[in-house]
Formats: structure tokens, sequence, C-alpha cells
């Protein structure tokens, strides 16, 4: 009787052994099959930091820039966001040009003049807003700040007419 019951026993072992073996190899083979796809995907997310739009919803923001706080004001209204926004990062100030050349143009602002040297400012607008973009180049760091300021019309310019 505990001879049947050990063989029993060892065959119930083994064919739980084979079992596991089987799911295992047989999982295995399906990861190579769907890999493939995946490790383009991956690909797609190991191109780089993906940019951001922080307190102002149509200009895009490099993720290598963070934001100072302590330097930074943003006013909100429904209708309107407007301020500064002070960024700083280890990014090349013309990388940074093309960059927010590029994604500007995409958020229909349109290039108005900009000032290239060490110091650079980019300057855009839109239908009710303008956007001004100084780039300064540091010793380890870039320093941004992104302004953005609503256009006046003629008659609310109060001591400007």
């Amino acid at each position: 009787m505990k001879q049947t019951r050990r063989n029993l026993t060892l065959m119930m072992l083994t064919a739980l052994g084979l079992a596991f073996f089987l799911v295992v190899a047989g999982c295995t083979g399906l990861q190579t099959k769907t890999s493939e796809p995946s490790s383009s995907a991956s690909a797609k997310k190991d191109e780089g930091p993906v940019p951001l739009y922080y307190d102002f919803g149509d200009v895009l923001v490099p993720s290598e820039l963070k934001i100072d706080k302590d330097a930074s004001f943003v006013f909100q209204t429904p209708g309107l966001s407007a301020g500064v926004l002070s960024l700083s990062g280890r990014v090349e100030s013309s990388s940074l040009i093309a960059f927010f050349e590029n994604n500007m143009a995409k958020d229909a602002w349109k290039k108005v003049s900009s000032f290239k040297s060490p110091r650079t400012i980019l300057m855009f607008q839109k239908e009710n807003r303008w956007c001004v973009i100084n780039i300064t180049d540091g010793d380890f760091t870039t320093t941004v700040e992104i302004w953005v300021a609503p256009t006046m019309s003629e008659s609310d310019a109060g001591l400007m007419k």
C-alpha cells in the first residue's frame, strides 16, 4: 500500500513538473512572437523625453527643462493664461531655438522676429496674445523664460492713447 501511494505521489510530481515545463516553454514561445511589435513600441518610447504643456496650453516645453517656481508667475482666468514661466536645464540653446520655432508654428503661433546671440529672444504672436521666449546660455545650464501676455485693443489702451 505504501509503495503504491509513493508511486502515485511520484507520478503526480512528475506530471506536475512536466506540465509546468510545458506551460513555461509555451509562454516563452508566445513572448518571442509578441516581443517584436512591442520592441518597436519600446523603441518609440526610448526616442526621448516627451515635451509637456505647462500653464500655457499652447506653448510646448521640452521635458528636459525644469520649472523654477520662485521665478515664475502665471495669472489664469477662464479664458486666459498670462505671465512668465522660468525654466532651466542642461540643453543646448540651438536645439531649444529649433524646438520652439517648430512647435510654436504647430500650435498656430506666428513668428514675428528674433534676436540670436548668447541671449536669444524669440517673439511669437496669435490673434489675441504675444509670446516672448528668452533663452540664455549659462556655464552649465540654459535658462528659458516664456512670457505670454494678452494684446490690447486700442480702446483698452488707457494712457497709451
